[in-house]
């Protein structure tokens, strides 16, 4: 559980530290957030030891294509620095339309018969995902990124 929090967080500063590179001056006024905003999700998986290069092949051969096909924007994707975690973790970061897009996305995606068959394949050899940590984010008023 402490790697799990230490996680969370390291991954809430890493992209608060991007984000804060297109910091723009503040006009006095408080953000404002409506549930049509776009939405941005960070996503933290965990791979079971061993299972980093599975996981890359499925986003690359399968995923990548299929968050797309069902809504989702592509934002980055991120190996940790860190030597504890590099050898099991992908941080990714993904845009949907708004709250409402992101839960229609998942469901679609979930649902998809060809991400199923990709889920199945990629679990020949083992389970590939220990752990997946998902929070969901509005952009700032002086953000770049909206």
């Amino acid at each position: 559980m402490k790697h799990a929090i230490t996680l969370l967080f390291s991954s809430f500063f890493f992209i608060a530290s991007v984000l804060m590179l297109h910091f723009s001056p503040d006009s006095g006024e408080p953000p404002v957030v409506t549930d049509s905003e776009s939405v941005y999700e960070l996503r933290t998986y965990t791979t079971h030891e061993g299972m980093l290069d599975a996981l890359h092949l499925r986003f690359v051969d399968h995923t990548l294509q299929l968050f797309e096909k069902h809504g989702m924007t592509n934002i980055g994707y991120w190996i940790p620095s860190d030597p504890e975690m590099r050898e099991n973790t992908l941080i990714f970061l993904l845009k949907h339309d708004n709250a409402e897009a992101a839960t229609a996305s998942w469901d679609a995606f979930r649902a998809d018969p060809e991400w199923q068959e990709a889920y199945r394949e990629s679990h020949a050899d083992g389970p590939i995902v220990a752990q997946a940590v998902s929070v969901y984010m509005t952009a700032t008023e002086y953000s770049r990124m909206k």
